[in-house]
């Protein structure tokens, strides 16, 4: 970095801090650029491996370096490292002594890292200044709940109303996947599949494995066939074996 700035200075190239409207319009991309490395940490499409923690811690410390900047710890900005903070604090418990895939229900709560999730209450805190809500403000707070175990109406209605206002400002098909389990939470398995089977997309694994989960309840035949679509798109070998154990179950 300093040969870069050196070599700038002798070709007189000045070196100089973007105006505030720069910096607000810079940093959407920089920020994008910085989740996208936390998820394929997160659960990685590149490589055999469910979770590459190097990629993570990567991608907090470059936030963290802009929430430690006076001109770029926007109110986004924390609530980016807030959400990376409370996904950060379960990496002990997702996965089991064999690198198999621990669903959350099933999680160890003690394996959470209670400095993290403080953390990220903190950032989450800070980002609540200014008149704009982000999708990272929105991802946070669902991302909070998911560090509240008990499982309570309060807590699923919140993240629905959360999933909603987040598909109005940044739907993703991710964003309305995820949203149907808190729809199952409160509404019910049925209003849950109903609306899963318009969405449909015909290559995502993690659509049919979710379908696979709201016809447990009342049908092992279409849980069992939604879960082998899931398992013949699972790239990862983890993946696999977590979807194999689901098929066995029904």
């Amino acid at each position: 970095m300093q040969r870069a700035r050196d070599k700038l200075r002798r070709e007189n190239i000045e070196i100089e801090m973007p105006d505030a409207s720069q910096i607000e319009s810079r940093l959407d991309n920089v920020l994008a650029t910085i989740y996208l490395v936390f998820n394929e940490g997160y659960y990685s499409l590149s490589q055999d491996k469910t979770l590459r923690r190097e990629l993570c811690l990567e991608a907090m410390r470059l936030c963290n370096m802009l929430v430690e900047n006076e001109y770029t710890s926007q109110p986004s900005v924390n609530a980016l490292l807030s959400l990376m903070c409370f996904h950060a604090s379960r990496f002990n418990a997702r996965l089991d002594r064999n690198g198999e895939i621990v669903l959350y229900e099933e999680q160890d709560e003690s394996l959470w890292n209670p400095e993290l999730i403080n953390k990220g209450g903190y950032f989450l805190k800070q980002a609540a200044s200014g008149s704009r809500l982000s999708k990272y403000h929105l991802e946070a707070a669902i991302a909070y709940w998911s560090t509240q175990k008990t499982d309570t109406r309060e807590k699923w209605e919140s993240v629905l109303h959360l999933y909603d206002q987040l598909l109005e400002i940044a739907w993703s098909p991710t964003a309305a996947l995820n949203r149907l389990y808190a729809v199952s939470k409160v509404l019910g398995n049925q209003t849950a599949i109903t609306e899963a089977e318009k969405l449909n997309p015909s290559d995502d694994p993690f659509y049919f494995s979710l379908l696979g989960e709201l016809y447990l309840q009342n049908d092992n035949e279409k849980a069992r066939l939604n879960f082998k679509k899931a398992y013949a798109l699972t790239r990862t070998e983890t993946g696999r074996q977590l979807l194999q154990r689901k098929i066995d179950k029904c």
